[in-house]
């Protein structure tokens, strides 16, 4: 498909956003950027969380990973599952009930101002990691398919996307990306379904038929009971709990989403329904995995090998949808990663200016122009430090989800195991001691998995967020503080 081709239908998409930020701008407050005025419905919230969740990772990342991994994959958002359930009836009626505009704000009422700094660093830290992957691979994406031909290098690529994000979220940040999340959910899946279609028609198979090719492929393996392997169901599982509980429940990011909701009840109705349709969504993605590799052997496209494993595999459904697939597969593919590229960058910046305003800035007590002040360089400052990350990672190789739940593990560890002491215990503890406590466990973590490779052959694999966690809240309870009481929250 022309690179010019391309480069129209990105620049409709984006003229459609700002249409978008222009409607919904209007009559907003000061607190709109940051609460969306709590009036969105969550219904629209509940729908556009699924395509901040997938992100351009999920929607390379994922189906190329099947020939490596199987449908593995599956047992995680089983416990995916099981986590959202813990936080629709544990932690939103906590935010909600305390009014929270940033949800770290729970964590000084609970144990004190230098834990609730710690876990707003570690949310800060991990989501600009996280974001940043997330971006890489969507701009190289969009690289490989246009700025290639136009000799414009990935630098200004990024910088570009960046650019582009700033326009159509800076005037009413969270309330403009409630909306434009929905519109690049439905994107991210008619791409998905578009190409399963199309995939389906080229093999010639009735949908029946195309269910029992996924089914009886070998890739169709569910579980895994090797307990050495990073992939045992009951690390994924687990790891699943934990992870959906980290990366939504305590991620400012996913939270600030379910907070513009109008009440308590609403922004449960939110979780639940997500949970569901994310799972549902998830499984597509596996069985387009399966079917995409099916094309290739068909069709005898050969794809990279080392040491026995299939490698770059992120770049299969691009590569097929771009070069194989035909012009309607092809447009789906550009607007459901383009829409990938924004959804995950737009609403993380939103959630790190949140964040870092309101928390370390203290942007409440601020006049108004000082407040905008704040807003827009701390917004430019993360910006710079995304790009940054995305420079540093950019010439990694492999499947970039694994990478992201892999440090994931060792980020939001000591954040998980702060609120999971926080809400199941009474125990007040040394509030100095927390910055130590959490800086070092995440490197004890490391280095144990390091040793258990080397000594026993067994791998953590996306359970470090257990043992960090665990470790975390061991430490904590060393230096539990026996002459205090635990307040009210």
């Amino acid at each position: 498909m022309s690179a010019t081709i391309i480069l129209i239908i990105i620049a409709l998409y984006f003229g459609l956003l700002m249409l978008i930020s222009h409607i919904v701008s209007k009559n907003t407050s000061e607190e709109s950027y940051y609460t969306g005025d709590r009036k969105s419905p969550w219904q629209i919230v509940a729908f556009g969380m699924i395509g901040a969740v997938l992100s351009g990772v999920t929607f390379v990342s994922i189906p190329g990973m099947v020939g490596n991994s199987y449908f593995y994959y599956l047992q995680f958002v089983f416990g995916n599952v099981v986590g959202y359930v813990f936080i629709t009836y544990v932690l939103v009626p906590i935010y909600y009930d305390l009014k929270l505009v940033s949800i770290y704000t729970y964590l000084e009422t609970r144990f004190g101002v230098k834990t609730y700094k710690t876990g707003s660093m570690f949310f800060l830290i991990s989501q600009s990691f996280g974001a940043a992957l997330r971006l890489m691979l969507a701009a190289k994406i969009l690289q490989y398919a246009v700025f290639d031909a136009f000799n414009i290098p990935f630098f200004v690529t990024v910088i570009l996307i960046l650019a582009l994000i700033w326009l159509y979220t800076n005037k009413s940040g969270i309330k403009t990306i409630v909306w434009t999340d929905t519109l690049q959910t439905f994107f991210l899946l008619l791409a998905v379904i578009v190409s399963i279609y199309i995939v389906k028609t080229s093999l010639d198979l009735s949908v029946m038929d195309t269910v029992a090719a996924v089914t009886n492929h070998e890739y169709f393996k569910v579980f895994d009971w090797d307990f050495h392997s990073g992939n045992n169901f009951y690390k994924q599982f687990i790891s699943g709990v934990l992870i959906a509980v980290a990366m939504v429940g305590l991620d400012q990011n996913m939270m600030q989403k379910t907070l513009t909701c109008k009440s308590k009840k609403e922004a449960q109705k939110n979780i639940l329904t997500f949970s569901i349709f994310l799972a549902i969504t998830q499984f597509l993605f596996l069985g387009l995995g399966v079917m995409l590799y099916l094309y290739a052997e068909q069709f005898g496209i050969q794809l990279e090998m080392e040491n026995g494993s299939l490698i770059n595999t992120d770049n299969l459904f691009p590569m097929l949808s771009l070069n194989h697939f035909g012009i309607i597969a092809g447009v789906s593919f550009i607007l459901g990663i383009t829409a990938a590229s924004f959804s995950s960058a737009d609403s993380a910046l939103t959630a790190l200016t949140t964040s870092f305003t309101h928390d370390f800035l203290n942007i409440k007590t601020k006049s108004s122009k000082k407040k905008l002040q704040l807003k827009n360089r701390t917004l430019f400052g993360f910006s710079a430090f995304i790009f940054l990350i995305i420079m540093l990672f950019s010439e990694s190789k492999g499947d970039v989800i694994s990478t992201i739940f892999k440090v994931a593990g060792y980020t939001y560890g000591p954040l998980l195991g702060l609120y999971l002491l926080g809400i199941f215990t009474k125990v007040k503890i040394y509030d100095s001691a927390v910055p130590y406590i959490c800086i070092a466990m995440p490197l004890v973590t490391y280095f144990l998995n390091y040793f258990f490779i080397e000594w026993y052959n067994f791998d953590f694999g996306f359970m470090n967020i257990f043992v960090n966690a665990s470790l975390t809240i061991i430490c904590l309870l060393l230096v539990k503080n026996p002459h205090k009481t635990k307040s009210l929250t």
